[in-house]
């Protein structure tokens, strides 16, 4: 069978990019809208999706891995492996996230106690928490069938998907909140209500995208079967996916618990702040995304040169966009703030933080691009190595010293945000540097260099 042709960067980047740009400016639409309910609604919002996001990792442990290996699969013309990969991938989510479910639903409390919420939230948290946590199992569907799908090379289809699906959140929000067209005006319940309902809505199409994606329609049947051997290799490249998003997490867990101790305006704050930085990434983070799938559709294709430069071009394309929509972000930033909160403390906090994002975009698009041409190569290991401890004592650990104990609070957060962002990033590119000289990219390179000769098949440095 003939190779699947590899797609563009563009044609990967601009639908994912449009797609996350939506999300944005309609989380953006959502947060003005919770904030007319209260600032503590807002705070809800923002520590329980931090929460969520958390959750939500767990089942990366799966879609991670498979939809990487559904690119390679298909890069090296192995339908029929990437078909059965991406079936197994919805299976086995789908059963976590019941799991999930179920134990969201009867465990809020204790979850909102652990984060450390405030007790005048708590009421609030667990009316929010319970009933999106509860719909866990149609997320884990759909982020398990549109990852499969993206990674077939049509990012187009989830875009309009999920398109449709964050229009009818913000109208059904609209109509909850402020009890417009006849409905109940349920404020932060009906925020809730209106998330499961879309995000349900959604699955149906995901799913007829998804029965279409590898030829042949998906049979009811094939859901049952598990193939030992392709989960072998979903599990070698997703467990390290996994546990290096789920440290990250549950580090920005921990964070968003330090800062929920210092009171309800700084909590206001980030959650302020995470919808505003989210417009500086968004595009960054979209570029990264894509390059994943292309560099894994063309590891797949052994076109190695193309797959290491590809990482590179992600990079530096990358950091000029992000450092352009921060700059948009500053000379706009007493318009934008304002139109959140009239609060004057968080509106002087969220002006002043806004600076120190040309420090932190850059690391993080360093990170990401780095991080996902890693893992579509399949060393993911590699990358949860050089994370997990910049995680957890710079991310977590400087910024509780930087935070409490010396009192700088949120400045101290982001200091110790900032740190960590270039401390897991610049081995990220040491380790991609090395792979062309030594490791996966030397026998494409070993002409040019004139440094390498065959011995019994394998390339032998001189």
């Amino acid at each position: 069978m003939t190779a699947h042709k590899t797609p563009s960067i563009w044609s990967l980047t601009w639908p994912i990019t449009i797609e996350m740009m939506l999300q944005f400016l309609l989380g953006t639409a959502d947060s003005l809208m919770v904030s007319r309910i209260s600032d503590d609604a807002v705070a809800v919002v923002g520590i329980s999706n931090v929460f969520f996001n958390a959750v939500i990792v767990l089942f990366t442990l799966v879609t991670g891995g498979s939809g990487i290996l559904i690119a390679q699969k298909l890069g090296a013309g192995k339908h029929a492996d990437a078909r059965k990969i991406g079936i197994m991938s919805v299976s086995l989510t789908v059963m976590m996230g019941i799991i999930v479910s179920i134990s969201l639903i009867y465990g809020t409390d204790l979850f909102a106690s652990l984060m450390q919420v405030p007790d005048n939230l708590k009421g609030l948290s667990h009316t929010y928490m319970s009933i999106v946590g509860g719909g866990m199992a149609i997320t884990a569907l759909n982020l398990s069938m549109s990852t499969a799908v993206r990674n077939t090379g049509n990012t187009r289809s989830p875009m309009y998907i999920s398109l449709g699906m964050n229009v009818l959140h913000i109208a059904l929000n609209y109509a909850f909140i402020f009890g417009a067209f006849g409905f109940p005006k349920w404020g932060l319940l009906g925020v809730a209500i209106s998330t499961v309902v879309s995000r349900s809505i959604a699955f149906f199409f995901q799913l007829r995208l998804f029965r279409h994606a590898f030829g042949v329609p998906v049979a009811l049947r094939e859901f049952k079967n598990i193939h030992m051997r392709l989960l072998k290799e979903v599990a070698k490249i997703g467990w390290p996916i996994s546990v290096n998003g789920a440290s990250w997490t549950f580090s920005q867990l921990v964070i968003f618990s330090m800062i929920a101790s210092m009171g309800e305006q700084p909590l206001a704050t980030r959650t302020y702040m995470n919808s505003m930085e989210s417009f500086a990434f968004t595009f960054g983070w979209s570029l990264a995304l894509a390059a994943q799938i292309q560099i894994a559709h063309l590891f797949g294709a052994r076109k190695l040169k193309d797959a290491y430069y590809a990482a590179y071009r992600a990079l530096g394309f990358g950091v000029t966009v992000v450092l352009a929509n921060t700059a948009l972000l500053l000379i706009f930033r007493a318009q934008i703030i304002s139109a959140f909160t009239s609060n004057t403390w968080i509106i002087d906090m969220a002006i002043s933080l806004l600076w120190l994002n040309l420090a932190l975009q850059p690391g993080k698009m360093l990170n990401m691009a780095l991080g996902q041409s890693l893992s579509a190569i399949g060393d993911s290991r590699t990358v949860m190595t050089y994370s997990l401890p910049s995680m957890w004592i710079i991310a977590v650990g400087l910024s509780y010293v930087l935070a409490i104990p010396l009192h700088m609070g949120l400045y101290g957060i982001y200091i110790g945000m900032i740190t960590d962002e270039y401390l897991r990033g610049a081995p990220c590119l040491m380790r991609w540097r090395k792979h062309r000289k030594k490791l996966i990219f030397v026998a494409a390179f070993s002409e040019e260099r004139g440094s390498t000769q065959r011995d019994g098949g394998k390339v032998v440095p001189l």
